[in-house]
């Protein structure tokens, strides 16, 4: 009888215990979630009345992935491209690691405006809104550059 009533008390112990680890775990999922910030955003003057690119860094710090579905701005149509092999091509989306960044930059991966409403001179911001799978949109103002700025760094 008194075996019994020990193999009871570690069995609840155990159960209390198994409950405790249930909300650490959903504690570390919440930690998990994507954490997305944007830097080194720009856009070079555009040389065509019709068309223009842009660049940025995409950061996650959080432990799951992502991915950047779309782009809207409201001087034009924004797409976004895939370069491979010197390639450019449209994709729907470009992955954002987790732990990472996505860099889209000049001569790789990128924005292209099109159909422009106007165009934007050096000195101006364009507005986007940065649309992802998971994480809620993001607003970016990227600065009007010349249109041979090279950046530092970040890209």
């Amino acid at each position: 009888m008194r075996r019994t009533a020990v193999t009871a008390a570690v069995l609840t112990g155990a159960l209390a215990l198994a409950g405790c680890g249930s909300d650490s775990a959903a504690d570390s999922k919440e930690d998990s979630k994507a954490e997305i910030s944007v830097s080194a955003a720009y856009m070079p003057q555009p040389v065509s009345d019709s068309m223009a690119a842009g660049f940025l860094t995409i950061a996650n710090k959080g432990g799951t992935a992502d991915e950047l579905t779309s782009v809207t701005s409201d001087i034009g149509e924004v797409t976004v491209h895939q370069t491979v092999d010197s390639a450019m091509r449209e994709v729907k989306e470009l992955p954002v690691p987790a732990h990472g960044e996505l860099v889209l930059k000049s001569g790789g991966d990128h924005l292209m405006f099109e159909k422009l409403k106007r165009k934007p001179k050096q000195g101006e911001t364009v507005s986007v809104e940065l649309h992802f799978a998971e994480s809620g949109p993001v607003t970016v103002e990227m600065p009007v550059k010349s249109a041979t700025f090279t950046p530092d760094s970040g890209h």
